[in-house]
């Protein structure tokens, strides 16, 4: 269904991390070059990349770029050293999305076992396992998205209409996306449907991002505020709802973005069946549950201004955290890509991330 790559590798081992400015949509539709791990950190740290599956493959790439500042007469015990210190700084940059520490944990582990089988390669060869490696998580990356479609399209009835929230589509992926994922499949099988977007306050990722995405496919989509979605269930026009995830507990319980709890608990009472779609990359299971989810808080001027224009008083205290949890015993499902885990709780996520 998408018609652009959100980030790509350009180039062999001297290249570099090209990807869509999301900043900019969708007035501008730009690209930008990341050469140094500082201007990668900057491009997530600023949302021009975002969605937890794209920022674990834009940091798998980064840790390429890292092997670019050393010269070619590095030992490659060296070079693992840099590359550790690298993937730490880069770590830094969201703390909620565990697809990024995931990425970088197997990035890590690549460049050890190469190294260990390996003792006398050079830097160049090193370098080439470590970009073959990277682009390996891209490509599975978009495996994941095809087949979180194809679990998910069941949930797409003809005639139906969907509410999803912030954005996880393509622009959120290497791929197709994850919530959006069933959506486009539906789409290409000739299914018709409607969908609604939350505005996703305070950096309107639906309406931004979302929005243009599921027009760009031709998908019959609606833009509404955030607080338009209550009323929207009461009058029995919504049939399901699909979010993405960044963070998803060994119980099920699911972190997102803010104003994802809120939906969960009108969609519980109008009885309205809820799904998370995300990869199996996505759970955390060191993590018991929501209360154990890092949540990021961002910086105020995002609530306290609107399209930088300020629209709360000066000096104002804001709380601006940038995902919410929630409870799995108010999802009716998750979709990954390597099943459907129906009314999640701990023994059915540790059964399913076995399969």
């Amino acid at each position: 269904m998408t018609q652009f790559k959100t980030l790509e590798w350009i180039g062999d081992i001297d290249g570099c991390l090209e990807m869509i400015d999301q900043r900019k949509l969708p007035t501008k539709f730009e690209k930008l070059r990341c050469k140094t791990p500082e201007q990668l950190y900057d491009a997530i740290k600023t949302l021009a990349v975002r969605g937890a599956p794209a920022i674990g493959v834009a940091t798998a790439f980064g840790v390429c770029i890292s092997l670019a500042e050393l010269e070619n007469s590095t030992t490659i015990d060296k070079a693992l050293k840099h590359l550790n210190n690298r993937a730490a700084f880069l770590a830094e940059s969201r703390p909620t999305a565990v697809n990024l520490f995931w990425a970088l944990n197997r990035m890590k582990t690549a460049a050890a076992a190469f190294i260990a089988e390996n003792p006398n390669a050079n830097f160049n060869e090193f370098r080439k396992t470590i970009l073959k490696e990277a682009q390996a998580i891209c490509d599975e990356d978009i495996l994941m998205c095809r087949q979180i479609g194809i679990n998910g399209e069941q949930f797409i009835k003809n005639n139906s209409t969907i509410l999803t929230h912030c954005n996880a589509g393509a622009l959120a992926t290497a791929g197709t996306g994850t919530a959006l994922a069933p959506m486009f499949k539906a789409c290409n099988n000739d299914k018709k449907f409607k969908v609604y977007v939350d505005e996703t306050r305070p950096l309107l990722q639906g309406a931004r991002l979302t929005a243009w995405e599921l027009q760009q496919a031709g998908i019959d989509v609606t833009l509404i505020c955030d607080n338009m979605a209550g009323t929207l269930m009461k009058q029995g026009r919504i049939d399901a709802i699909i979010t993405g995830a960044d963070c998803i507990a060994a119980n099920g319980d699911t972190a997102n973005k803010i104003g994802t709890y809120s939906l969960s608990i009108l969609a519980k009472h109008h009885g309205i069946p809820f799904y998370i779609a995300a990869p199996s990359s996505t759970f955390d299971l060191t993590i018991e549950n929501g209360s154990q989810i890092p949540i990021e808080q961002r910086p105020a001027a995002e609530v306290s201004c609107f399209a930088d224009q300020q629209t709360g008083p000066a000096g104002i205290n804001v709380y601006n955290p940038a995902f919410d949890v929630t409870d799995a015993e108010n999802i009716t499902a998750i979709i990954t890509e390597k099943t459907v885990i129906n009314r999640p709780n701990t023994k059915k996520v540790k059964k399913a991330l076995t399969l």
